[in-house]
This record gives structure tokens, sequence and C-alpha cells, in this order.
């Protein structure tokens, strides 16, 4: 009887187990969907290179840290004796990426405004080549170690091993989404982007320049992507394809949760990474059906529920 007990506890205790190690790498998973969330409010589309942007702007911090600029740094010696503390690296990195994802709608995404929506689609597959491309010429299509400013070990609560660094990853993610939502709910600038994405029209009649809050839409989501990339590199090490893998279980947090709510992305991210961790530990070659896990719950989700969880359902009369 007693042995039973135990037994029953050891398998309750593993899945709890699996439960925190779920949430803490599917807040990884939602701080990326929050990026592709903001674009898609901006513009109505899924943005297939905000895996690889939040990789470029990852590799910016990367060089500000080390002073390892590539490429660059053999041409611009004074670069290479850059070496900044973490989180002065962390804030640069997420204004440059903001700067990075304007230029890129002003100069690439804006003369396809309008155009249909298969071709924009191949721009922002056009772009994932781009930054790839870049970074792999720039720093080579090698591992590079990304340094964490959270500590590797962890807390041992009654038997439950809680990660520090995946504590760190929550906590950033959560400011991040109480940022991004106090913005847009509480500032002008904020509104005037909502009112911008909703009601283009209607808004140009008022006097709000779309086209601006366009960018500003493309710049908050590259800051955000870069944020995410930030906190994705410790654990997978730094190289021009780490977030390819990431960039498909972030669209389907982003699917699950709702692709027009922030929140929404923050649940479908926490729930994506716990039924991998549970599919992985409990279901037989599970660490293998990662990837088609994902893509069943995106295909689910989009005939069930198109809307996600905590998206608008839209009503049409017949």
């Amino acid at each position: 009887m007693h042995g039973a007990f135990l037994a029953s506890e050891r398998i309750l205790q593993s899945l709890i187990q699996q439960i925190v190690s779920g949430i803490g790498s599917g807040m990884v998973f939602a701080s990326l969907a929050l990026a592709l969330v903001l674009i898609y409010r901006a513009m109505d589309i899924a943005n297939f290179a905000q895996g690889e942007m939040a990789m470029f702007g990852t590799f910016i911090a990367y060089a500000l840290i080390t002073g390892d600029f590539g490429v660059l740094g053999t041409k611009l010696a004074f670069l290479t004796g850059i070496h900044l503390n973490f989180w002065i690296a962390f804030v640069l990195a997420v204004l440059i990426s903001f700067a990075i994802g304007v230029i890129v709608e002003r100069v690439v995404i804006r003369p396809f405004e309008g155009s249909p929506l298969l071709t924009l689609v191949i721009v922002t597959l056009g772009l994932l080549f781009i930054f790839n491309g870049t970074a792999g010429f720039n720093w080579g299509y090698v591992f590079k170690t990304f340094y964490s400013p959270f500590p590797q070990d962890s807390y041992n609560v009654g038997g439950i091993f809680i990660g520090k660094q995946d504590l760190g990853i929550i906590a950033v993610t959560l400011v991040v989404l109480a940022i991004v939502f106090a913005f847009f709910r509480f500032t002008k600038l904020g509104l005037a982007m909502r009112a911008a994405a909703l009601y283009p029209e209607a808004s140009r009649l008022l006097g709000v320049r779309t086209s601006t809050m366009l960018a500003m839409g493309w710049g908050l989501a590259g800051a955000v992507g870069a944020v995410s990339g930030m906190l994705i590199a410790p654990i997978v090490f730094l190289d021009p394809g780490m977030m390819q893998a990431v960039l498909l279980f972030a669209f389907a947090a982003a699917v699950l949760g709702g692709i027009e709510s922030p929140i929404g992305a923050v649940v479908g991210g926490v729930t994506i990474g716990v039924l991998l961790a549970l599919a992985g530990t409990y279901v037989p070659g599970g660490q293998n059906l990662r990837t088609p896990l994902a893509l069943v719950v995106i295909v689910i989700v989009l005939l069930v529920r198109p809307a996600g969880l905590l998206g608008r359902v839209e009503a049409r009369r017949v």
C-alpha cells in the first residue's frame, strides 16, 4: 500500500515537473508570438520573417556584448573595442531592432501596401532569406554562446525544480506583455495604431497617418522579437537558423491564443509549451513529434475556432 502511494506520488511529481518546465519554454514561444500578433494587428498578415528579425536583433546584442562584429568588425576595427554590460546591450539591441523594423516597413513593405495577401506573404518570405543570409555572411553559420543574465541553477520546491532562468524568462515576457497592453490601451499613439489597423479609411478621415502607424507596428514587432531572441539564444545557442523551429511553435501559440490578442499569445505559448513537454515525456518518440504536434494544433484551431481562444469571433448576417 505504501509502495503504491509512493509510486503515485512520483507520477504526480513528474507530471507537475513537466508542466512547470513547459510553462518556462512556453513563455519563450509566447514572446515571439507576441511579435507576430503586433504585425498581424498592424496589417492583417503573418510575418514569416519575424523569427529571422529576432535572430538578427540577438546578433546585434551579441556583438555589443562581445565586440564580435564579424565581417563588419574587420572593416570598422573600432567596433571590436565595444564591450557593453548585458542590460545596456539589451536595451540598445531593442532600440536598434525597432529602427530596423521601421526601415523594413518604409523600404520593403510600403511599396506593396494594398497588394494582394499572397504578394505580402512572399515579400515576408524574401525578408526571411535576406536576414538569414546577412547574418550568415557577417557572423558565419556557426554556433555561438550567448550570455544569459539569469542564474543557471534551480529552486527545489517540494521536489519540483524551478529553474531561475525560466523564472527570468517568465518575468521578462510578462513585463513586455504589460508594456504592450498599456501602450495600446492607455496611450494616444497606441490607440491611433489600433484605429489605423481596424478602421484605416475612417482613421485617415480623422487625420491619423495610417502609413506611419504601420511603420510603428513593424518597429514594435521588431523590438519585441529582439527580446524573444535574446531570451531564447542562451538556451539553444546563437546561430542564423536558431529561430526557425521556434517560429513554428510561436505561430501555433498565436493561432491558438488568437492571432489578434497579445494576452492570447501568452496563453497560447504556455499551452503549446506544456503540450510539448507532456508529449515529449509521456508519448513514445514524443521528442520527434514536436513539430507535427504544432502543425496539428494549428490545423485543429483553424478548423474548430479560427479566431483562437481569446480572439474576436466575427458574426456576419446572411
